[in-house]
């Protein structure tokens, strides 16, 4: 798509100013780093736009600290445009810890009810769903109702969900599908993640 020009135009009887302004939903997967970096991008773009923007991260734990977050909720809090932040989860919720007694699965399905909630009062209008890819995998979160939620919101709500293995229903039901691909990465080096560049 060069120089932003679009390569078909639908016959949906919608203006290009009316296409324009229709929400999306976007789907960032793939191996590669990038997916969620991509998605707080497009979050800023969207505060910037003066839109409300809400994050729902996941797999992080609460003490998790993530740059884009302090970043992000300052500027909500500083500015003309609110930033909701929540996290689910226990972080690397998957592995499963000797005498932990939360149960991850009712989080993240808590955590999607709360999402639920939002679209349907229309309470942001931006979404990043952070490793949102990961509950659907698992099974703790069903696949055909968040397609449907999503296909289904009410008015202009774009929302962003990143994270590997997104399901084939989900890419299908997607405006913008991005893969990000590993080429290279400082680990294959044996090199650890660092502040300022993984969080």
């Amino acid at each position: 798509m060069p120089q932003g020009k679009v390569t078909s135009v639908p016959d949906d009887g919608l203006t290009t100013r009316q296409r324009r302004r229709q929400a999306v939903f976007a789907v960032h997967t793939g191996p590669g780093k990038g997916k969620s970096t991509a998605a707080f991008g497009m979050a800023l773009r969207a505060w910037s736009a003066g839109w409300p923007v809400g994050v729902f991260q996941f797999v992080k734990s609460e003490k998790w600290k993530v740059g884009e977050e302090t970043a992000l909720k300052a500027l909500g809090e500083h500015g003309p445009t609110p930033v909701t932040w929540h996290k689910m989860g226990e972080g690397w919720s998957w592995i499963q810890r000797a005498g932990s007694e939360r149960d991850h699965a009712a989080e993240a399905a808590e955590g999607w009810a709360q999402i639920k909630r939002d679209l349907a009062a229309e309470t942001h209008k931006f979404y990043v769903l952070d490793e949102f890819t990961y509950p659907m995998k698992w099974g703790w979160v069903d696949v055909a109702d968040v397609v449907e939620t999503l296909r289904d919101r009410p008015g202009i709500q774009h929302v962003v969900i990143t994270g590997r293995d997104a399901h084939a229903d989900l890419i299908a039901a997607a405006d913008l599908v991005t893969e990000m691909t590993k080429v290279k990465h400082p680990m294959d080096a044996g090199r650890k993640g660092q502040q300022g560049i993984e969080w």
